[in-house]
């Protein structure tokens, strides 16, 4: 069995998401046998493909286990599997599997198809069209039709906020003062100290490419994957991660322009059909770009390292930031 780093995580949560994931893969074959023993129905060893605090994700053929976060919100959690299996979102979100290991350790587990993650070594390659579409998709998808599920709100202006608390926690570090005048800056609704432009679409709430699979495998369609963040809000938050990166250059503008023009041509509701986007993506590309130099300002300081290029790009934005107005938003599409 491929391990990770943490040990701890491993000992305890791997071997149940390990009968998880061969129950999953071989559904009408019977017992596979124990975590400790190869698969009798395969032979294959499992890869643990993660093992964080937040998530702990192990592989067995064609079927993938997760641990979701310790204090996940029960009711939260069961909404978004029953938007993810939901007939509105087929062929938008991977479809969750069913389950014989509900909780392990206390958290949630959930059980998914494998598919073809984004190749990091074949960036030219990167799938930006299919990106925008599915989220205009996304937020297409009509509320009323989810209302009976209770989905939870999205938690923007509160992980940007946490972020921050958590770069204080770390201790000083030479860099902090241009994040924190980066995030005096926002509007307090954006840092969470006040309540919210109501917004109403269905959002991804961390939206990246590592969060696009293809399913089938190899050359199946590009859908999207990890609903630990999706809720109702405003749409123009899922568009604030590859609008932050364009803007610290971090994205080729071709790039840019390929995931806005198809965001559009799908008709997503965060930005206007042509025009300017930046009076609906300014603050919260904004934000996303002070919580991401926040983490690299805290993992770098917890760690004893000096933040990596790209962690470095996204500090000195928010230097940049810092001295120019921001271009308020008077709130959600409609």
């Amino acid at each position: 069995m491929t391990t990770s780093a943490s040990a701890a995580t491993t000992t305890s949560v791997v071997p149940a998401l390990t009968l998880a994931a061969r129950h999953a893969a071989h559904p009408d074959a019977g017992s596979p046998a124990g975590p400790s023993q190869p698969c009798r129905v395969c032979g294959r060893e499992e890869t643990v493909l993660a093992d964080r605090s937040d998530g702990v994700v192990v592989r067995h053929g064609a079927a993938v286990a997760k641990a979701h976060a310790p204090g996940t919100d029960p009711a939260g959690h069961r909404a978004r599997l029953s938007v993810a299996a939901h007939p509105l979102l087929a062929g938008i979100l991977l479809p969750p599997l069913p389950t014989t290991t509900p909780y392990v350790a206390g958290r949630p587990v959930t059980v998914w198809p494998h598919g073809t993650p984004v190749d990091p070594d074949r960036p030219d390659d990167a799938p930006w069209e299919a990106a925008g579409t599915l989220l205009a998709l996304l937020h297409a998808v009509p509320p009323a039709a989810l209302a009976p599920l209770c989905l939870p709100a999205t938690r923007g202006p509160l992980k940007a906020a946490q972020a921050l608390s958590r770069m204080r926690a770390a201790g000083p570090h030479p860099a902090a003062a241009d994040v924190e005048r980066a995030w005096a800056g926002l509007p307090a609704w954006a840092r969470d100290e006040a309540p919210a432009p109501a917004g109403g679409s269905l959002c991804h709430g961390d939206l990246h490419l590592g969060q696009l699979v293809r399913h089938p495998v190899t050359d199946g369609p590009w859908l999207l994957i990890d609903v630990d963040d999706l809720g109702l809000g405003d749409a123009a938050w899922d568009l604030a991660r590859p609008a932050a990166w364009y803007a610290a250059g971090l994205l080729a503008p071709d790039e840019w322009g390929c995931f806005l023009g198809a965001y559009r041509t799908a008709g997503g509701p965060a930005v206007p059909a042509d025009g300017d986007p930046w009076p609906r993506l300014d603050v919260p590309a904004r934000a996303l770009t002070v919580q991401t130099a926040a983490l690299a300002v805290a993992k770098s300081t917890e760690q004893g390292r000096q933040p990596d290029e790209v962690e470095g790009t996204m500090i000195e934005s928010c230097a940049r930031i810092a001295t120019l107005p921001t271009e308020l938003a008077a709130g959600p599409a409609s």
